[in-house]
């Protein structure tokens, strides 16, 4: 069975590759994404593979049935929007959408995902049960679309044993994959603060609530979280990436500030409790200091918890399918990712796969705008979704 994937997998890779350069030259955002759900359903019909419609309004859900006996069922996930990102990137594929761009790798998951839907579908005879192939939007943006398929019953009839995903990962190279079995990516809560003073002339700061030197002692002040407040043995981050005044100048102290920020731990009780700290100790220094401060926090995906015993299954399969040299294991990251709220209801997988090329200079991160990959990696990936989805159905 498994020269046969290996087979199929070379000759859809062209195919793939080409999926993978239409979905990318036409990226769309979080809950925006009909054209891209339009692609879908047309190669889902030229494959002749039955599906759902109307997730979350852009989602599409994919059904193959294997020809032999079995009551298990197994998910395979993919999300397919975009980021509003500007690409540079000199190739022919480039985005057409001006500041859109699929600068974390969804296209290559979804064009994966349909590859590995065509393979299945080719391959029925030698497995039992049913795959749902969930093509998912709205990874990016809060509430996250796992989270709302799973309210719309993403989970039911029938429920899934098991649900698999894959990432890029350019740090690691093409041809290879990296698992991490247990708590794998950060939970990620959104921090939106308004501080708010007495604006006035900047040389008169005593007539003044200066909100930037409130909002200066706010920032440092709340890293005492992290640095004495949070258990050692449980990473957290706290950044705050943007902040702005409005009606401020070089001789002009403002009246408000606004932040934003990031929280992540791995700790769901303490990730509670650090909500009410962070409030509070935001709004007694404003306080303090004669102003005033809303200190807003959105509830964001919890941490990514990948079950153990199919983890080590999933890795386990991989090293039978590329050699042992080719799978490795990976580090927790303080990255987030929606797949998280799947993992919280059923046994999850999601494991990385790898998209980088040093000697060819492919080596930019996800969300920047150089970001690209080793195409080379489809023909790898659709060959070993198959594989373990099969393994894992026949186990």
């Amino acid at each position: 069975m498994k020269a046969r994937i290996k087979q199929l997998a070379k000759k859809y890779n062209k195919q793939t590759i080409e999926w993978r350069r239409t979905i990318h030259a036409n990226p769309e955002l979080s809950f925006e994404e009909y054209q891209t759900s339009q692609f879908i359903q047309s190669v889902l019909k030229k494959e002749k593979i039955s599906f759902t419609r109307g997730w979350a309004n852009t989602g599409v859900v994919a059904t193959i049935k294997g020809d032999k006996k079995s009551k298990k069922v197994i998910a395979l996930r993919a999300d397919i929007d975009a980021l509003p990102i500007q690409e540079k990137n000199k190739v022919k594929y480039k985005s057409k959408n001006d500041g859109v761009m699929h600068a974390c790798g969804h296209d290559v998951h979804t064009a994966n995902m349909l590859g590995t839907a065509a393979l299945l579908n080719q391959l029925k005879d030698t497995f039992g049960g049913t795959i749902k192939i969930i093509f998912q939007p709205g990874e990016e943006k809060l509430p996250g679309g796992a989270s709302l398929l799973i309210k719309e019953g993403i989970l039911k009839n029938p429920k899934p044993d098991a649900i698999l995903a894959l990432h890029v990962h350019p740090p690691l190279a093409a041809g290879k994959v990296g698992f991490h079995p247990g708590m794998y990516m950060a939970s990620a809560d959104e921090l939106f603060v308004t501080v708010k003073g007495v604006g006035g002339h900047a040389a008169l700061p005593h007539e003044c609530v200066d909100p930037i030197l409130i909002s200066a002692n706010i920032i440092t002040s709340l890293q005492q979280l992290v640095s004495r407040k949070a258990n050692p043995t449980t990473p957290t981050v706290l950044s705050f990436g943007k902040i702005n005044s409005t009606g401020g100048a070089t001789n002009v102290i403002p009246n408000e500030v606004k932040l934003e920020g990031t929280f992540r731990t791995f700790d769901e009780k303490w990730r509670a409790k650090a909500h009410k700290e962070m409030k509070k100790m935001a709004e007694g220094i404003a306080k303090s200091m004669g102003g005033s401060c809303n200190f807003d926090v959105r509830n964001g995906y919890p941490f990514l918890d990948n079950d153990v015993s199919l983890t080590n299954r999933m890795q386990q399969f991989a090293e039978e399918y590329l050699g042992k040299t080719n799978v490795i294991s990976l580090p927790k990251r303080m990255t987030a990712e929606d797949f998280a709220f799947y993992s919280h209801m059923i046994p999850a997988c999601f494991f990385r796969l790898g998209t980088g090329n040093k000697k060819r200079g492919i080596t930019s991160g996800v969300h920047t705008e150089t970001f690209n990959i080793d195409e080379s990696a489809l023909e790898l990936s659709i060959g070993l979704s198959t594989w373990l989805a099969i393994q894992e159905l026949n186990s």
